[in-house]
């Protein structure tokens, strides 16, 4: 629960620092952070770990910055939330940090998922099912599972909309199960 309220805190505190517009690209930059210290164990080791002193740490982050061309409001708040100990939380605060972002453009994000790519045609009808469902713009992520036998599923949010037809076999076979 602290870990939550901690990740909440500095992801508003990012939101207010950088502004809602240059909000997608520091959180692309942090991203991409974030996903060099789950590659690297010792990148991450340096971070988070209090053996490494804030210049080591500083030196490094300032090399990386350069090599993937990290911006000045970036590499200050890595080192911050490294400062701070909070660094660990860094996934949870991008996380936090795109809803509250897409909450302040009034935009939703879906991914869906289909056995099949769809047509421009059905992808402008589920666009404006999902704007009329959520009271949002939505932006759609399209995954493609060639597991699922037919129908798609939809994730908004932390709801979820399944139509598969492996879903429908399951309800069915409940159904048919109590009698």
């Amino acid at each position: 629960m602290k870990q939550k309220r901690e990740a909440k805190r500095y992801a508003n505190a990012l939101l207010r620092n950088v502004g809602v517009e240059k909000a997608p690209q520091i959180i692309a930059e942090i991203n991409a952070v974030n996903e060099l210290m789950v590659k690297s164990k010792e990148f991450r080791s340096l971070l988070v770990s209090p053996l490494f002193s804030k210049d080591e740490r500083e030196k490094v982050i300032k090399q990386i910055a350069e090599k993937i061309k990290l911006s000045e409001n970036t590499v200050k708040f890595i080192m911050y939330l490294s400062e701070v100990n909070v660094i660990a939380y860094l996934s949870d605060i991008i996380r936090i940090a795109i809803n509250l972002y897409l909450e302040k453009k009034k935009k939703a994000k879906a991914v869906v998922i289909t056995p099949i790519e769809i047509s421009k045609d059905y992808e402008i009808s589920l666009k404006s099912s999902l704007k009329k469902l959520t009271d949002r713009d939505v932006d759609i992520e399209y995954v493609m599972d060639p597991s699922l036998l037919g129908g798609i599923l939809v994730k908004v949010g932390s709801t979820m909309y399944d139509t598969s037809i492996k879903s429908q076999l399951r309800l069915l076979r409940d159904e048919l199960i109590k009698g």
